[in-house]
This record gives C-alpha cells, structure tokens and sequence, in this order.
C-alpha cells in the first residue's frame, strides 16, 4: 500500500515537472526594447514582441535575442601611419543601434565585431591619406568618413551606425615633445607680439592725447583771443558811444544855450561885446599881452554902443 503511495507521488510530480516544462516552452515573456527571432523546424518563423508571447513546443524556438536600444562598441586603440609616415594611436567609440533583428541574426555571425573591424579598416585608409597636422585637427571629419563607411557596410546587417567618436589621437613621444617645444616657442613669440602691439597702441594713443591736448590748447587760445578782441571791440563802440552822446549832451546845450541868448534879444553885437569884454579881463594881468588882429579895431568905434544895448538889456530883466 505504501509503495502504490508512493507511485502516484512520483507520477503526479513527473506530470507538474512536465506542465512547468511545457509552459516554460510555450510562454515567453519578452520586455520592453527586446525582440526575440523564433524558428520553426529551424527556419526563420517571427520575431517576439515585447510582452506575454505563446510558442509550439519543440517546433518552435527563440534563436536569440536583441536590445533595439542604442548600443555602444569600444573600438580597441588602433596604431595607423600618417601620410608622412608618423605612428598615432587612434580610440574611437561606436554607437549603433539594431533596427532589423532579423538581418541581425542572419545576415552576419556577429556584427559588433563586424562594425569593429570595418571601423579599423577604414581608419587606416583614412589615416594614410592625411599628414599628421591634418590627422590631429581633423577629428570630426575623421568620425565623419568612419561613419559613412561603416553605414554602407551594416545596412545589410540591420545595423544603423548613430554616432562616431574619436576620442584620442597620440602621436609619439618624440613628437609630442617637439609640439610642446613648438607651442611654446608659439606662445611667446605670441606674448611677444602682443607686447608689443601694446606698446604700439600705448605710443599712438600718448601721441593722440598730445595732439588732442595742442589742439584744445590752440582753440582755447583763439578762443581768448577771438573773446579778448570782441571785448576790445564792444568797449571802444561804447566808449565811442559815450563819447558821442557826450558831444551831443554838448551840443543840445549849446543849442539851447544859443536859444535861449536868442529868445533874449542877444545878436552878434552883443556876443561880440562879450567876447571883447572877455579879452578886457584877460589883459588885466601884469604879465598878459593881447594882440588884436587890425580887423578888429574897426568894431572899436562901436563898442560903446554896444555896451549900452547891453546894459539896457540887462536892466530890463
């Protein structure tokens, strides 16, 4: 009896080991950005999609799998000879990404080494066409025709290259010595030319500043003079023109003194008689002499006259 038990123990774990085989071959759970190739009987059937995906067991089968996430491939240092035969070692970095699994699968036995190789290849062809100048400078076109060989050679692959990188390029010791030295000597001739552009531009700038500086000098000085002969100018015009007002002060005196000898009955007999009665006064000095011109003798005889017209006058104001 317990021997029977333990039979149909055996069976029933033989039948669960079978179920869980049989699962285990009939789902597959694929995750997100993976794609698996199925065979059937050994010939390409249909790629698994990320998710819960059902096969036949024995019949079919998952040959591989692929991550379509872009991937990278380090490329070991590569040692290429320059046009003008110097040794450099070149990095590079890889970036692709798997867009036809199945091609992937099928169509080369492993690409990744596949898109190493070509990338070598096609490094030193590209190399021995540029001098070592050329070489250290042009990175981005070194990239550039890496990657575009490396797409004609993986699109049958179901490759896609996405990016290139060159990541170092070393030259020998020796030379790498010699580009120090030369930057250098570079550097100061540079410092050097710098130094003395500086001086240069210090020198024209002082030599501006002092033109700058006569030339606002000489226009201050014209300008004082053109303010000092302007301010000459306007004091002889009013000193002119003070002197003129001063003579027609004068004048409108005298024109009003005349007037008013005329409104009072004086005429030239009188105003003679004045000026001889000046002259009267005159020679009354011990040590004045008064010559009379013989014209004037013949307005003697009328003097006394004169003087009584001149005393009427007088009493009558």
């Amino acid at each position: 009896m317990g021997g029977y038990v333990l039979m149909q123990w055996a069976i029933i774990g033989i039948i669960i080991f079978v179920v869980v085989v049989f699962v285990a071959l009939t789902v597959k759970i694929v995750p997100q950005q993976r794609v698996g190739v199925v065979e059937r009987l050994g010939k390409f059937h249909r790629l698994l999609k990320p998710g819960l995906n059902v096969l036949i067991p024995i019949i079919d089968q998952v040959r591989t799998y692929h991550d379509l996430r872009i991937q990278q491939a380090n490329v070991p240092p590569q040692t290429v000879i320059t046009k003008d035969n110097v040794q450099v070692q070149i990095d590079t970095i890889i970036f692709y990404q798997v867009v036809g699994p199945e091609e992937a699968t099928y169509g080369i036995s492993d690409y990744v080494y596949g898109v190493r190789n070509i990338s070598t290849a096609t490094m030193r062809q590209i190399i021995g066409k540029l001098e070592l100048d050329e070489t250290l400078s042009g990175r981005e076109k070194i990239s550039s025709d890496i990657r575009l060989a490396l797409d004609e050679a993986t699109e049958k692959w179901g490759v896609r290259i996405e990016r290139v990188e060159v990541i170092d390029i070393k030259p020998p010791l020796d030379i790498q010595e010699a580009m120090d030295k030369q930057m250098k000597a570079e550097r100061s001739k540079r410092a050097i030319v710098l130094e003395a552009e500086a001086a240069k531009q210090d020198m024209i700038l002082r030599a501006e500043g002092d033109k700058q500086s006569k030339i606002l000098k000489a226009e201050g000085d014209k300008e004082a003079r053109i303010r000092q002969a302007e301010g000459l100018r306007q004091a002889q015009e009013l000193e002119a023109l003070g002197q003129a007002k001063a003579i027609q002060a004068v004048a409108e005196a005298e024109k009003s003194r005349i007037g008013l000898l005329s409104s009072a009955g004086l005429d030239e007999k009188v105003l003679a008689y004045q000026s001889f009665d000046a002259l009267t006064e005159i020679s009354k000095g011990a040590a004045n002499k008064v010559f009379l011109p013989t014209s004037a003798v013949e307005t003697l005889g009328t003097l006394g006259a004169i003087a009584e017209v001149f005393k009427a006058s007088k009493e009558s104001k």
